[in-house]
């Protein structure tokens, strides 16, 4: 890749190093230069621009970034499209992270030009949570970066272990001087515990705090097919002579690690008794005393991994101690299902959620009497076409707004999974369907992609593209795509811009925040001429089946 300064007559094509400001938006940098940009640069005031171009073999960052994730996601993962030279990895599910440091590290170590990041290993996340970024630091790699990274990059270094049935037991000692109250709290902090993994206390025992009892307790448990087998004594495990690990080496089971070095939570045992049917290990777990306040202790790293099914070593413990110290840390957040505040954004780093808006309630007014949207067009609706283009995509849920014939646009997406809302007032312009549709959003959407139902040609790979450069925190509030410099459609909003666009009018939508907003709005390059081309008229429809017989 070659950076020179070039005068505007000989950039067209080149990558902007710097984003440049013009009268109506700015064009950002590692944007290649069409000829519409290199006109609003001239008007703005510009003779030279500071670009790049690539050389033979050079891989753009995009495609490299890409490449890198999809080779290092593993299990339960799901692989968001590239931008700016990112491609995030996230949890498909519920879970534990499962990293491959010595991987990693390989592949940082590569150049400087490749780079990975991740949350710790066994961190425990929420489904859509981010695990990984790969970023590509200049616009391109070399084709010998390239060819490095490939090896490095280990299949399944970046994964998740998502949380296992289970039918988890709990017994909890009792001495002559144990409180009822302290057995009931001790129950219901572990039954909360569990519920944090979709788990239930599926069978409870309370037992004499002695080797004979709690062996016979263990036994039951297990000879009914629980796991993991909790033991909560009613005093803490000293020894590998105490009553607990003495009862389980009664049943014939075995202690592999007494004493973790976590803090709190240093007096956990760690044992397993006889095998599953799968030839898995039956857990059985001595807790800690510590274990009866819901604050982060050694317990949850243990339990963490036995609940997402990971076998644990005694090495495995062993080397918890670095991170250990857990009690001169005033919080460690875990992520909290179903919150979508802004201080939930940020603990963890979610995929978006964001919503698809299709407005279908026009009038056709310019088709001569017929409803362009149910025009059949290789045997399907227009209107279909481009509801299942967006639902083939991760834009979730997607909201139809019906107005001009709606029953007839209902059956025409019959058996597809949108949900509809009418706009009694179609005819007084498209503001006053985006406003309906704005107000069917979910409050858990973080964002929406307003869509117009006769752009059939948009592709779901397109919408995919649009929410993986949807990074408020990064200054792209507001994605849309280009084709030669010229803005198109769909776009999408972020949640916060809702407000301005309720108050919108007329039959002209919300392209005014465009310039209000002007450094929110990222611009994503098409490709192809489908986000400038909506079928309003005949002639257009003409044009279309033509394209759709190619």
């Amino acid at each position: 890749m070659r950076f020179t300064t070039l005068p505007l007559a000989h950039a067209l094509g080149a990558l902007l190093a710097h984003s440049l400001a013009t009268p109506d938006g700015t064009v950002k940098k590692g944007h290649p230069l069409s000829s519409h940009d290199i006109e609003r640069l001239r008007v703005a005031g510009h003779t030279t621009v500071f670009a790049a171009h690539l050389e033979q073999g050079d891989i753009g960052e995009d495609a490299a970034a890409a490449e890198i994730a999809a080779r290092v996601a593993g299990p339960n993962t799901t692989v968001a499209q590239p931008f700016t030279g990112r491609a995030n990895i996230f949890g498909a599910a519920a879970g534990v992270a499962t990293i491959d440091t010595s991987a990693i590290a390989r592949l940082n170590a590569v150049d400087e030009s490749v780079t990975i990041a991740t949350v710790p290993p066994f961190e425990r996340v929420a489904a859509g949570q981010m695990l990984a970024t790969i970023k590509i630091i200049p616009f391109a790699v070399t084709a010998d970066t390239m060819d490095a990274a490939r090896t490095a990059a280990i299949k399944g270094a970046v994964g998740l272990a998502a949380w296992s049935t289970t039918s988890p037991a709990l017994i909890l000692t009792q001495l002559a001087a144990s409180k009822p109250s302290v057995l009931a709290k001790r129950d219901d902090v572990i039954a909360a515990r569990l519920q944090k993994y979709g788990a239930n206390i599926a069978h409870r025992q309370r037992v004499p705090h002695t080797v004979k009892d709690v062996a016979e307790a263990i036994t039951r448990a297990a000879e009914a097919g629980h796991h993991p087998i909790l033991v909560f004594a009613a005093s803490a495990i000293v020894d590998r002579a105490d009553v607990v690990p003495e009862a389980l080496n009664k049943t014939g089971g075995e202690v592999h690690r007494l004493g973790m070095p976590v803090d709190p939570g240093n007096l956990l045992l760690y044992g397993t008794l006889g095998k599953h049917t799968n030839q898995n290990p039956r857990v059985v777990i001595g807790i800690p005393s510590c274990a009866a306040s819901p604050k982060l202790n050694g317990f949850d790293w243990v339990l963490d991994r036995v609940m997402a099914g990971i076998p644990i070593t005694p090495a495995d413990i062993a080397m918890m101690g670095v991170g250990g110290l857990l009690k001169e840390i005033s919080s460690r957040p875990q992520p909290r299902e179903g919150s979508t505040t802004d201080e939930h954004r940020n603990d963890v780093r979610q995929a978006s959620k964001i919503a698809g808006i299709l407005l279908a309630g026009g009038r056709s007014s310019r088709m001569g009497g017929v409803n362009k949207l149910l025009q059949l067009v290789a045997g399907k609706p227009i209107v279909r076409h481009t509801a299942e283009a967006i639902l083939a995509s991760a834009a979730r849920p997607v909201v139809v707004v019906l107005g001009h014939n709606g029953p007839g646009i209902r059956d025409a997406l019959n058996g597809l999974d949108v949900s509809f809302v009418e706009n009694p007032r179609y005819a007084d312009g498209i503001s006053t369907s985006l406003k309906v549709g704005l107000g069917a959003l979910p409050e858990t959407a973080d964002g929406a992609i307003v869509a117009l139902a006769d752009m059939p040609e948009v592709p779901a790979a397109l919408y995919d593209r649009m929410i993986a450069a949807y990074a408020p925190k990064e200054g792209r509030s507001i994605v849309m795509p280009t084709y030669d410099g010229k803005r198109g459609n769909p776009v999408l909003w972020d949640r916060r811009f809702i407000p301005e666009m309720m108050a919108v009018s007329g039959d002209t939508g919300a392209k005014h925040l465009l310039g209000l907003y002007a450094e929110e709005v990222a611009e994503i390059d098409a490709g192809a001429p489908h986000v400038l081309t909506d079928i309003d008229t005949p002639d257009a429809l003409a044009a279309l089946k033509v394209r759709a017989e190619l």
